[in-house]
């Protein structure tokens, strides 16, 4: 489909007219991580998984903003443009400052917020990794540009979706994922990954407007988490109950990738949770109110 006069790629499952999950994917992924998830929830509602500009299938235009701002407002054209009014979300890696901007948009349309290893806005709660990444702002922008551009390759791609977790776990992670996603690596995609984790640096800045959205709307909330994460291990999923205290936390045993080690724990998890929270009858319940 076309999104703000860009070619966007993305899956869809489940009836049209069912309650809807916005899937914003995470780094160096796409669409193609909920591939596993979305069959199991398609029964009751409506999944919608879209490819980022200069991610998976979608084009990468030379005019477009590679910022979390600019993924967020394509995310809500996105949705637009398909008519869609409220969501629940699934926050993971990178998909989760983005689609919190989303969020702040209109916190009205979110129904709920499902949070799996998101990148999250608390300073003092994250991995060991995230200060590799901190080493590089020191630097000046040109340099740190160069050093991120090191980082970039199939070598490191591998490194990012196996993370730490048991020699057991890394078996299950297929390496189609690093692969795949390599194979669609382009020069100018590259210029893409280095704007977004350059971008970091100034994303620490809007770190109190992440934490102001959940501490004042504070949205039914489900945590489902892979401690086994060298950059958000089990001190960054506890650091949300801070402003979600409300929050349903779960700790699996598994790393950043659940979805690929874990996907039967969470598929069970998500779906109790928004068949409490975002499900057909509560759905309908609420139009039937409306009509009378």
């Amino acid at each position: 489909m076309t999104v703000n006069g860009i070619d966007i790629f993305y899956r869809e499952a489940g009836p049209e007219n069912a309650p809807v999950v916005l899937l914003p994917h995470g780094y160096p992924c796409s669409s193609y991580e909920f591939r596993n998830l979305m069959p199991g929830l398609a029964d009751r509602w409506r999944l919608l998984a879209p490819d980022f500009p200069g991610a998976g299938y979608s084009a990468t235009p030379d005019d477009f903003d590679y910022s979390f701002d600019g993924y967020a407002s394509l995310l809500d054209g996105f949705v637009k443009t398909l008519g869609v009014q409220r969501f629940a979300l699934y926050l993971h890696d990178f998909g989760s400052p983005i689609g919190t901007r989303l969020a702040i948009k209109a916190p009205e349309r979110i129904a709920a917020l499902i949070i799996q290893n998101g990148d999250i806005p608390y300073e003092d709660a994250l991995g060991p990794k995230y200060a590799e990444i901190e080493k590089t702002w020191r630097l000046p922008l040109s340099e740190m540009r160069l050093k991120v551009a090191e980082a970039i390759n199939e070598e490191t791609f591998r490194g990012e979706f196996l993370n730490d977790v048991r020699p057991e776990l890394a078996r299950q992670i297929p390496p189609d994922l690093w692969k795949l996603h390599w194979s669609l690596m382009t020069p100018k995609r590259k210029e893409v990954a280095i704007d977004l984790i350059a971008g970091l640096k100034e994303n620490r800045a809007w770190f109190p407007q992440h934490r102001n959205y959940l501490a004042k709307h504070r949205p039914p909330t489900l945590i489902v988490w892979g401690p086994q994460d060298g950059y958000m291990p089990e001190k960054s999923a506890r650091a949300y109950l801070r402003n979600l205290p409300d929050a349903e936390l779960h700790l699996l045993d598994g790393g950043h990738w659940l979805l690929e080690t874990n996907l039967d724990e969470v598929l069970s998890l998500v779906r109790d949770f928004l068949g409490r929270v975002h499900s057909p009858d509560k759905i309908s319940n609420r139009r039937g109110a409306s009509v009378n």
